[in-house]
């Protein structure tokens, strides 16, 4: 796993260059057909990846994103109406069934649709228009990272291409110098804060609660600790209840427009006794951890995850786990 995180940089750098041409053809046919609806269909941490694209999208271009279950059409046989839509599939093997049916379902139903994979012979990218191949390489960890990260990437430079966003087009092209940077932010003072924890808050924003989502995630498969991830505006409607004193908090702050509102609910929780950690120079009483800036809103809450993958990893091994291989899991799921 912290091999593959470090390749992460070079990773995104080749799928930039490997992909350009499909990248530019996927993107021509988003313009020509203008859709109404974007769907995506994944799973796991496809599915946020999915749920970054779904922010970004509709920052970008109002267009509003769904995420369909893919059970839909896998369990209960039912085509959705997407005439004038467009879906998007994420799946790392392109291999998982349901997956595949949801694609197909979508494609039979009118939608235009575009895999983006790791496998580009997969059946995924059979039952979709266009494959964007997302030319990681081999993933041995069983915790996903580089085809996380290339996933999001993947999705950003098509909506720059789609949206003729010139300031994104150059931000996305800039992320594999802002990659090398993320890779190398050292997170490890909040290592003794979870010694003896096994729960956790993950708190972010926009795009930034799509990354908290997948740090929360990466608790359970890699450490197991029961991280849960929030909106900072959700945390108040409940959850707060269970924040004890040391109760650990990580809030993941991108530098956009809900930055204040992420650390402002994580120097709250601080100030209510947890042990809070934060990634923004906002002052207050949880404890800044680095990061690195990417120079543009919709770019900069990926390379957090960067850094979340490096820390996890040595927490994991801190903890005595191997996080190269979790206990009762695959790196292949094959959901029905």
């Amino acid at each position: 796993m912290r091999q593959e995180v470090d390749q992460i940089p070079a990773v995104v750098a080749n799928f930039l260059t490997a992909s350009s041409d499909t990248l530019e053809g996927a993107a021509a046919r988003l313009r020509a057909l203008d859709p109404a609806l974007v769907v995506t269909v994944a799973r796991g941490s496809s599915d946020h990846a999915s749920a970054y694209l779904k922010y970004a999208i509709e920052l970008s271009l109002g267009v509003p994103v769904a995420s369909v279950g893919p059970s839909i059409a896998s369990i209960y046989g039912r085509d959705l109406k997407l005439g004038k839509a467009a879906a998007i599939a994420i799946s790392q093997s392109g291999k998982s069934p349901d997956i595949v049916g949801m694609a197909q379902s979508a494609r039979r139903s009118g939608a235009t649709t575009i895999a983006i994979t790791n496998t580009a012979d997969s059946p995924l990218a059979a039952a979709s228009d266009v494959t964007i191949n997302l030319h990681a390489g081999v993933e041995k960890s069983v915790a996903a990272t580089k085809t996380f990260v290339t996933s999001v990437v993947a999705g950003l430079a098509l909506l720059a291409r789609w949206s003729d966003d010139a300031e994104l087009q150059r931000a996305v092209a800039a992320l594999p110098e802002s990659l090398a940077k993320a890779v190398r932010c050292d997170w490890s003072e909040m290592i003794p804060a979870l010694d003896g924890q096994s729960a956790l808050y993950v708190l972010g924003r926009g795009p930034g609660f799509a990354i908290a989502n997948e740090a929360a995630l990466k608790f359970k498969e890699t450490c197991g600790i029961q991280g849960e991830s929030y909106s900072a505006a959700e945390v108040m409607h409940g959850p707060v209840s269970i924040v004890t004193p040391g109760y650990p908090v990580l809030g993941l702050a991108a530098r956009d427009a809900a930055e204040a509102s992420v650390a402002d609910m994580a120097h709250k929780l601080a100030g209510q006794g947890a042990r809070a950690f934060l990634t923004s120079d906002r002052p207050g009483a949880a404890s800044r951890l680095p990061f690195a800036a990417t120079g543009h809103p919709l770019t900069d809450p990926l390379a957090l995850i960067v850094s979340f993958y490096g820390f996890v990893e040595a927490l994991a091994r801190h903890r005595g786990l191997n996080p190269d291989e979790p206990p009762m899991l695959r790196k292949v799921t094959e959901t029905v």
